[in-house]
């Protein structure tokens, strides 16, 4: 029976073909409802702070943070100096310090291209993304196209699915009204379960959660999302490996 894991299929160099762009679409359609539903409530949100349309699109262009624009957004404060300034790129930092780890990941299989063509690709890693391009390469596949392709339509997804969020923004005023607030942890809990690996690989989640919690409810501010994401690191570093 052949392996799946090859070592010659894992370490295969990239390469561009247009085969790949139909899958890479496929493989992520099943997270685009989530992140049209993210957008929305993201767009009625800016909407609720007083931000214009032009102001919302421009970030969802050039952040594409994804849950850091909803922190940052939430955490806005009504005059910019340059300490809240600071404040709120801490945070965004925070947040989004995992994409350094995913698109280090995918130095195996993208390093294998120019500059030119991998570092711009890594600015389309999302969490579904991610997600997806892993599993591809996992099975041994090594077009670029797979991983660009689906990025693409996830991106324009996302640009697009605030627009209908800001113009409704009163009748999204109550995100509970329409389940909208059930957007973010939904998602997100989905995305574990193709991630699953076994009991004793879910143990630095459950250290993650417990921690976030914990700090969540006894320390104001967003250090839960710091500390979590310390221990829940720090617990798998500490793990042997398998």
């Amino acid at each position: 029976m052949t392996s799946p894991h090859r070592p010659d299929q894992l370490h295969a160099s990239a390469y561009w073909s247009g085969e790949a762009i139909v899958p890479g679409i496929y493989a992520i359609a099943p997270m685009l409802p989530g992140t049209l539903a993210f957008g929305l409530a993201f767009g009625a949100l800016c909407a609720q702070k007083k931000f214009s349309l032009a102001e919302v699109e421009v970030m969802m262009a050039i952040v594409y943070g994804g849950l850091s624009q909803f922190v940052a957004v939430q955490s806005w404060p009504d005059q910019l100096t340059i300490s809240s300034i600071a404040t709120l790129a801490l945070l965004i930092t925070t947040v989004n310090i995992r994409f350094a780890l995913m698109s280090a990941s995918l130095r195996p299989w993208f390093g294998t291209l120019p500059p030119w063509q991998a570092y711009p690709s890594m600015l389309l890693v999302t969490d579904g993304g991610w997600l997806a391009a892993m599993r591809y390469r996992e099975h041994g596949g090594a077009n670029a196209w797979f991983f660009v392709g689906g990025g693409i339509v996830l991106y324009v997804v996302w640009l697009l699915s605030s627009i209908p969020g800001f113009l409704l923004a009163e009748q999204l005023s109550d995100p509970k009204k329409y389940g909208v607030d059930l957007v973010m942890p939904a998602f997100y809990a989905a995305m574990l379960v193709p991630a699953w690996k076994g009991v004793g690989r879910a143990v630095p989640w459950v250290i993650a959660g417990a921690v976030a919690l914990l700090v969540y409810y006894t320390v104001p501010g967003y250090w839960f999302i710091i500390l979590g994401a310390v221990a829940g690191s720090v617990s798998a570093g500490l793990m042997p490996d398998d």
